[in-house]
């Protein structure tokens, strides 16, 4: 009872955090669905701006474009107004996430968590720490961030409200020898995940590299029976540049999922179908506000029902 109100209330928080990029994309929609008579290459036209002008990215429109026209085909649908569900459908096919995409929180695992500073990267690993405990799992924090003035103060007071354990050093201390620290104590508490803090400095690559290079060596040689995850956070006010920034990490290192924050009052939600299209890397997460609750599992379903102002009952 408790998770279906939670999830209850992170949906009505989803759709008010949504409320811009709704006004922006499906304002545009509901005038395309009657503004025409019949479904013509302009109708399809049309609906393809939107999309674009709403951050969801060439290819995803491409993808969802070329979806609604064969639902439109195979159904035999003549008028537009009826095109709205198939819409709501061909969006969320394209942004389907597998349950086998969160493997990495039934096995023994570490996850690694990049991202430029800014875009809520520390507070992202707080609130994933406090869903994964809610979970029933063993969590430790490493606070790899060392190159930043209080990362590992941030970190520590997430940790504190999260109440897992966090391993950490002196500030432009050795990140790698911080890790090395955090595996040998997430070993000793036999710990189910153990989630590293890295420092995300995309304007200096080749250190980036070197850096989660070094730190993923001493994974391998000290825990190389651990499930990996990398997850990159973005942050959804900034759009197509967040997705650039996916593009840039994912040249570095192996990027196996996408943490989307600041989705509540930006009018670029789209981005979150741009992503998983573009790069071929499922959208996992996606945060709505700053309490601990409001970093939740990435739902298709319950994304399009809000962007489309569907009823919370309904989701």
């Amino acid at each position: 009872m408790g998770e279906v109100k939670e999830k209850k209330g992170f949906f009505r928080r989803l759709k008010e955090g949504l409320t811009k990029t709704r006004s922006s994309i499906i304002s545009g929609f509901d005038s395309a669905f009657t503004a025409y008579s019949e479904i013509d290459d302009d109708f399809y036209e049309e609906i393809e701006e939107i999309l674009i002008m709403g951050d969801v990215g060439i290819q995803a429109t491409t993808n969802i474009i070329n979806d609604l026209r064969e639902k439109v085909e195979d159904k035999r649908i003549r008028d537009p107004r009826k095109c709205r569900e198939l819409l709501m459908e061909s969006i969320r096919d394209e942004m389907k996430v597998d349950n086998a995409d969160y493997e990495f929180e039934n096995r023994k695992s570490v996850v690694l968590v990049v991202g430029v500073n800014g875009v809520g990267k520390t507070t992202s690993i707080g609130k994933l720490a406090g869903i994964l405990k809610d979970e029933g799992k063993s969590v430790v924090l490493a606070a790899a961030d060392t190159f930043r003035a209080a990362a590992s103060e941030q970190l520590t007071e997430w940790a504190r409200r999260a109440q897992v354990p966090i391993i950490s050093g002196k500030e432009g201390a050795d990140p790698a020898s911080i890790v090395y620290d955090a595996i040998a104590s997430a070993k000793s508490r036999d710990a189910d995940i153990l989630i590293i803090d890295t420092a995300g400095r995309l304007h200096n690559k080749k250190n980036l590299m070197n850096e989660l290079g070094k730190i993923n060596r001493i994974i391998d040689s000290n825990y190389p029976e651990a499930f990996r995850e990398t997850l990159v956070v973005l942050d959804g006010t900034t759009g197509q540049n967040a997705l650039a920034q996916a593009k840039e990490f994912q040249a570095v290192t192996p990027v196996s999922g996408i943490i989307l924050t600041k989705l509540d009052g930006t009018a670029k939600g789209g981005i979150a179908v741009a992503i998983h299209s573009e790069i071929g890397i499922p959208v996992k997460y996606i945060g709505v506000g700053e309490s601990i609750d409001d970093l939740q599992k990435f739902d298709a379903d319950a994304f399009v029902k809000a962007l489309f102002d569907v009823n919370a009952e309904e989701a």
